[in-house]
């Protein structure tokens, strides 16, 4: 189905039919994510790879704001989502909930390894960093496995979301 933007800002969501939607063991976490445009196009990588939640962290700008809205075209509403005030503290919610989960980052580290090389088991989550510093080094401590995008070119990184994007849909593959 194709809709235009406006249709895609107010396509209305039913509460009760988000809360049979069926979610992936699958977490995002946003170590301090500045750009609001990246958290919301991150709302919507969620929405469509099903992900269980996303947690904002540290100096990430939480919903209602305009700016995660619009890019967001509404996910945020059903996303289900929580702030944390470090990335560590999302990690070890998630390690209480589950010991199993993969804590996986993405970022340029010399411990990373190519994301096109890991066998990705779930449940697992991934720590995607700020646009400028990257996932705090406390948060790369506590990952399991830190996975980074080749660079070919002259630049040296590409966006968050475009970075975060690319390792969930690798991820999914391995979705039993």
């Amino acid at each position: 189905m194709k809709l235009n933007a406006k249709q895609l800002r107010i396509t209305p969501v039913d509460p009760s039919f988000v809360a049979t939607l069926p979610r992936n063991p699958l977490f995002i976490i946003l170590d301090s994510v500045l750009d609001t445009y990246n958290v919301g196009s991150i709302f919507r990588l969620a929405d469509a790879v099903a992900a269980q939640k996303v947690y904002l962290c540290g100096e990430t700008l939480t919903p209602p704001n305009s700016r995660i809205k619009k890019a967001s075209i509404n996910t945020w509403q059903w996303v289900p989502w929580e702030y944390k005030e470090r990335a560590v503290d999302a990690i070890a919610d998630l390690r209480r909930m589950d010991a199993s989960i993969a804590i996986v980052a993405v970022e340029q580290d010399e411990r990373s390894v190519p994301f096109q090389h890991i066998s990705y088991k779930f449940p697992v989550a991934i720590i995607v960093g700020n646009e400028t510093h990257g996932v705090s080094k406390e948060a790369l401590d506590t990952a399991d496995t830190i996975v980074e995008l080749p660079m070919w070119g002259v630049n040296r990184s590409l966006n968050v979301m475009v970075s975060c994007g690319i390792v969930l849909y690798e991820i999914m593959r391995y979705l039993p």
